[in-house]
């Protein structure tokens, strides 16, 4: 114990005889700081101070062993540091424990908080520091705790990097895990915040003019008579699209730079600028992309309004081809040689001949839709013949199904007693009321 004491005392009387320069730098309080360390490890020399029958000696360089450790820190006050240092060691602590030494190496880990005070402030050049602390580790499977307390130097480069010197003993707790050691750090730091700059006091202000009142200054004024905007070094811009009036050919009007301060133009007054318009000389709709209606097959009707937007066709037939005269001819025959049973809707045999024209009709043209209407005299309430032309009308359409033309191509409609082309007053007249209209078109 008497030599650990010893040990304490001359580096006090080390680090209080460093203390006595000057602090020539003024005071001032560390901010935070993250360095790294070399380290040396010497467990041999407090062995030989403790042992009488020995001679005090230090342990040679090539006996120590050797670790790195990683710290931050972080001022208190002027004068008084926290700094807290992660060690990893190589060394046999396990043969400690046995009094030997070998050349074995396992990992120790530390971690040791201290607190370092120096005669003056952190930002003296040179400031020699004591550090005393606690701490503990990870040694060969076992946990151990000790005391450091030492000496040590700092060099501070303008508050920004720091190189550190420092020598402890450490006193063990634990004395079956980590023996007395004493132990060496060489390092360099780094401050995490910047150097505080100096201040400087203003220089007095200069003389200016803004003869406009816009506040800028004459010399960077491009416009020193018209009060402007600093965004355009000086100049107006009336419609405020941050074109310069003097650059705008537009000046009123917001635009772009790409059209020298105008708006995008729209060359044929469509109501779509050109640069969204794919027929930018040619009035068109926004739906079509400023393109006028299309005409896709180019019978001069456009799509919107042609029944036949892909088979060429005039407008008095709404955009579609022309029916031959002739298949409209055969239709109407057919209609008139459709024959039912008195007060029936049963088809009598002698109509399947025109029916069947029919079906060859439409199946050589795809392109054919038929209307099929029902008609009625006005012998009988208005409700049954109603119901007669409907199901006549329906009859023509079935038989036309069952001859395989597809039913989204046939229309059936009765109109009872409606539309007569005769007077219902003559016997007559009332056989041509009593009949079946067949229409052919292809929309």
């Amino acid at each position: 114990m008497k030599q650990k004491i010893a040990l304490v005392l001359t580096l006090v009387a080390f680090s209080l005889g460093a203390a006595a320069q000057s602090d020539k730098y003024g005071s001032a309080t560390k901010g935070s700081v993250i360095g790294i360390h070399f380290n040396a490890l010497d467990t041999k020399t407090p062995l030989t101070w403790k042992n009488s029958s020995t001679s005090r000696t230090f342990t040679k360089l090539k006996e120590l062993d050797f670790g790195f450790g990683v710290s931050y820190w972080k001022g208190l006050t002027k004068t008084i540091d926290f700094s807290t240092k992660f060690n990893m060691m190589l060394h046999d602590y396990a043969a400690d424990d046995r009094g030997e030494f070998t050349d074995d190496k396992e990992v120790g880990l530390e971690l040791e908080p201290t607190l370092n005070i120096r005669p003056y402030g952190d930002n003296s050049l040179v400031a020699p520091f004591l550090t005393a602390g606690i701490g503990g580790g990870y040694y060969t499977g076992k946990w151990g705790a000790y005391v450091p307390v030492g000496v040590g130097v700092q060099l501070n480069l303008q508050s920004i990097t720091y190189l550190f010197v420092q020598a402890q003993y450490r006193f063990t707790l634990t004395d079956k895990v980590l023996k007395d050691n004493l132990f060496y750090s060489l390092g360099v730091a780094q401050s995490l915040g910047s150097k505080q700059p100096k201040v400087v006091p203003p220089p007095p202000p200069p003389v200016v003019l803004d003869r406009d009142g816009d506040g800028v200054l004459d010399a960077d004024d491009k416009c020193p008579d018209t009060p402007g905007l600093a965004a355009l070094q000086g100049c107006p811009d009336r419609d405020g699209d941050g074109i310069a009036d003097g650059d705008d050919k537009c000046p009123d009007v917001a635009g772009i730079a790409k059209y020298q301060g105008c708006p995008i133009p729209d060359t044929d007054g469509d109501g779509i600028n050109d640069e969204e318009d794919k027929c930018p000389t040619v009035k068109g709709f926004a739906r079509y992309q400023g393109c006028p209606i299309p005409d896709t097959d180019g019978d001069g009707v456009n799509d919107e309004e042609d029944k036949c937007p892909s088979r060429p066709g005039p407008a008095s037939n709404q955009g579609c081809p022309e029916i031959a005269k002739e298949v409209i001819e055969k239709i109407n025959f057919a209609a008139k040689n459709v024959f039912f049973a008195t007060g029936s809707y049963k088809l009598l045999a002698k109509s399947n001949k025109s029916l069947d024209a029919v079906v060859t009709l439409l199946n050589a043209d795809p392109s054919l839709f038929i209307d099929i209407d029902g008609h009625t005299d006005s012998q009988g309430s208005d409700e049954s013949n109603q119901v007669l032309s409907d199901n006549r009308a329906g009859a023509v359409k079935n038989y036309l199904i069952s001859k395989g033309i597809d039913a989204s191509r046939l229309k059936s409609t009765g109109y009872g007693e409606t539309k007569p082309v005769a007077d219902n007053k003559t016997a007559a007249g009332r056989a041509k009321n009593r009949r079946t209209e067949m229409t052919v078109r292809n929309f």
